[in-house]
């Protein structure tokens, strides 16, 4: 079992006791740093990071490899990465980037394990004549067209 096996199955042991919790991300350096980026359907709280912590911590011996560890939450300016992460914030706003270097501000309206829905309004010229009308857009984008999305704060 690799190094990265043995800390992903803790890491996994760890998430069952909780099952609002998920992985977002785990990454280990060359020099051993191991970087464990959790997410939450309720949000994280610092007691949470602190458990996964101490689950991988005590159950890693050092005098076999030494190592670093930081856990983590998501923080709000990182981008999602899993389909749970947008079921989770549907009716937030978000800024979209697509394959087609395409970027889209828009509502988080739906989200399931294919696609996501946005929706946004925009001024438009009206079609018969002057001035500029309101027009409500709704767009379904595949995952495999999102190139970056990330939830913007409103004020």
């Amino acid at each position: 079992m690799t190094f990265k096996d043995k800390v992903s199955n803790l890491i996994a042991e760890e998430l069952e006791n909780n099952s609002s919790l998920f992985l977002v991300d785990l990454s280990i350096s060359e020099s051993y740093k191991i970087t464990v980026t959790l997410d939450g359907d309720n949000g994280i709280t610092l007691q949470d990071c602190i458990d996964v912590s101490r689950a991988v911590e005590n159950n890693l011996d050092r005098e076999e490899q030494d190592f670093s560890l930081e856990v983590a939450s998501a923080g709000v300016s990182s981008p999602l990465k899993l389909v749970r992460q947008y079921k989770k914030n549907i009716g937030r706003n978000l800024k979209v980037k697509t394959t087609t270097s395409e970027t889209i501000e828009a509502k988080l309206e739906a989200a399931d394990d294919d696609k996501i829905t946005l929706t946004w309004t925009a001024r438009e010229p009206k079609k018969i004549g002057k001035g500029k009308e309101t027009v409500i857009h709704q767009r379904e984008i595949p995952y495999s067209d999102i190139k970056e999305a990330i939830v913007t704060i409103i004020f």
